[in-house]
């Protein structure tokens, strides 16, 4: 840990039972400690540092209260858990965080016992703490489950669902609703303005607060008193109209509270730890507190690229991302389309429609966490005669798969869907890998699937989506969008690639997508070890014109596929079925992720693990050719050689 001296608090707090022999002088040390740290450690090694600022001293009180494991803390989403990783045993790691091999960015069971609940897509939250409580039983009838959920993820329908749930079941769970303005972007909708709304109602506040402090000063009865009251709170909050959609729907509504106010935080969590009802505390936060840039601009700091990565002087790498590319396509097409409207699900600035949004308001929707009704919404406007496009992450997409085949495919609407991050993501691990979505989709009849190999393709495959009118899926990965890998101009065909490099040599190079830069350089390789190459760049994933696909692979014997996806159901399998069924004998061999769910880390390393990699895959060939009859090779190396 970097300036060991420097945290003369946070330097006697190991585990949660050292946050619980602290003074209450040492608390408030300890959480402008929590807050140096977590800067210099997150700035130097990336991480989510606006929302983990944000929940400081709500980690502080709940580990100063309740008593975990046997209590059980669960978080949402779970980027908010760095503190909770910081006192519970792992600080002296936590220059490891999101690194290959070292800690995870969110609640992983094999970490600590601490983690209860592996997270990483919002909204799960209520519904596993549900579960386990229900699933408990009487065993574990006096520790607590507590649930931790921000406001932005009380936008997705899983979490309504699990609220109304568990409020019929009147199961005593703890649910703390950090209520922040934001997801990533700020956040939207009705939920939004209804918090606020319960925040502003300053009549009960303001008395709730003076009678809290003459209550508790009364000598010898006081804090009974006190603790009475919060019992019999529902009629305060009565009579000050503070009944609302929790208390309608079972629970005990406890808040606003200010979340950066230690005391006030530990007193309330003391007092429900008690009450054997579903109870909701409602608490103020502001994401990036203590730190002015993150607190100035919390979509920006929400997550952050280590200190040492590669930038221009304005502090933005130098080429355009994927993201960029297409969102800035997307703006100079609906300049001329008044019908193209784009739909976000709480991702504007992270599928890169942020100037979408400031340049056409109007054709503009972040919908919040909710990627299902981000899809059939967009079906609706294309019964409308619109030209919804549906920009989600890979990851994400997973949680609108019935609405893609129930509400655009089966009726065939003309709905573009662009899929970013699609491909391994470094850091976030396996629950933001972009991994499944052509197993889950290729199997969807009427869906048309591309990946573009650099910028240009992307922009020519987006206009050859608009001209359908059927529904259409492009997918790219994160990270910097090559301008052109090759001069090949040609529009898209159906169902058809196109060869990068063709020089008749013995053996065939396909790449998809992002694997087709990867599979030039894997040529290279080969050349240096006197074996040509040609390169094909499939362009379509679905659907496959299986007559040409025969023709242009008809005088190779040797044809190594790779995708930035799942093996199994890939488009490789695909292609190695199609060749079989047509009767040529070939060696295909397949590239691709295997099965099993990716770990976090650096990109590099990740595609090295998964031998995905150019040096990987280029030594794998080298060493199936080595141990294949290479009398057939050396006779067309001959042959391209004249």
């Amino acid at each position: 840990m970097d300036n060991k001296n420097a945290y003369n608090v946070l330097r006697k707090v190991n585990t949660p039972n050292d946050v619980k022999k602290l003074s209450e002088e040492e608390l408030s040390l300890l959480c402008g400690e929590l807050r140096g740290f977590l800067i210099a450690q997150v700035n130097k090694g990336g991480g989510h540092l606006a929302s983990n600022l944000g929940v400081v001293e709500l980690t502080v009180a709940l580990h100063r209260v309740f008593d975990s494991p046997n209590d059980k803390l669960i978080w949402d989403v779970g980027h908010q858990s760095y503190i909770h990783k910081i006192l519970t045993g792992r600080k002296e790691d936590f220059h490891t965080i999101r690194q290959y091999g070292g800690l995870s960015g969110f609640p992983k069971r094999s970490e600590s016992p601490h983690d209860i609940l592996e997270t990483g897509h919002a909204s799960t939250s209520i519904s596993a703490a549900l579960g386990i409580k229900v699933g408990e039983g009487e065993a574990d009838k006096n520790n607590k489950i507590v649930v931790i959920i921000g406001d932005g993820a009380l936008t997705g329908g899983l979490a309504l669902e699990g609220l109304n749930n568990a409020g019929l079941l009147r199961k005593n769970l703890i649910i703390i609703l950090n209520d922040n303005h934001m997801s990533i972007s700020k956040n939207v909708g009705a939920m939004a303005k209804y918090l606020a709304r319960l925040k502003t109602t300053r009549s009960y506040l303001n008395f709730r607060s003076w009678y809290d402090s003459t209550v508790e000063n009364i000598p010898f009865v006081g804090e009974k008193l006190l603790s009475a009251t919060y019992r019999a709170k529902s009629a305060v909050k009565a009579y000050f109209k503070q009944e609302n959609i929790f208390t309608d729907l079972g629970y005990d509504y406890f808040g606003p509270l200010d979340g950066h106010n230690l005391d006030e935080l530990i007193k309330t969590f003391k007092n429900v730890r008690t009450i054997d009802k579903p109870i909701l505390i409602h608490i103020t936060t502001i994401k990036g507190k203590g730190y002015l840039p993150a607190e100035e601009n919390p979509t920006v700091f929400h997550g952050i690229s280590p200190e040492e990565s590669p930038k221009n002087n304005n502090g933005l790498t130098s080429a355009l991302t994927w993201s960029e590319t297409f969102g800035r396509y997307l703006v100079e097409r609906a300049e001329h389309d008044n019908d193209i409207i784009a739909i976000t699900a709480a991702m504007a600035d992270g599928t890169g429609l942020a100037e979408f949004s400031e340049k056409y308001p109007d054709r503009f929707f972040d919908v919040g966490i909710a990627e299902q009704h981000a899809v059939t919404f967009a079906a609706g406007l294309a019964l409308s005669h619109r030209r919804p496009v549906v920009a989600l992450y890979s990851t994400f997409a997973q949680r609108a798969v019935d609405q893609i085949i129930h509400d655009v495919a089966i009726p065939g609407l003309p709905v573009v869907i662009a899929l970013d991050r699609a491909g391994i993501v470094p850091g976030d691990g396996e629950t933001h890998q972009g991994v499944f979505d052509i197993p889950i989709f290729r199997c969807v009849p009427g869906l048309t699937i591309t990946a573009p190999a650099d910028g240009k393709e992307l922009i020519m495959l987006l206009n050859y989506g608009f001209s359908l009118e059927s529904p259409f899926l492009i997918r790219y990965p994160k990270g910097i969008c090559p301008d052109s890998l090759t001069a090949d101009t040609k529009p898209a065909v159906r169902g058809r690639g196109v060869f990068i490099k063709r020089i008749n040599a013995p053996v065939l190079l396909m790449g998809v997508g992002s694997t087709t830069e990867v599979m030039i350089a894997v040529s290279g390789l080969l050349e240096t070890n006197g074996i040509p190459a040609d390169i094909y760049n499939l362009r379509f994933i679905k659907p496959i014109d299986e007559d040409y696909l025969e023709q242009v692979t008809a005088d190779y014997q040797f044809i190594f596929t790779a995708e930035e996806s799942s093996l199994h159901g890939g488009i490789g399998q695909e292609i190695r079925s199609i060749l079989a069924c047509g009767g040529n004998a070939k060696t295909i061999t397949n590239f691709g992720i295997p099965d099993t769910f990716i770990t976090h880390g650096q990109r590099n390393i990740l595609l090295k693990s998964c031998e995905l990699d150019a040096e990987s895959i280029a030594k794998r060939i080298l060493n199936q050719l080595e141990k294949t009859d290479m009398a057939h090779i050396r006779r067309k190396m001959l042959y391209v050689n004249r």
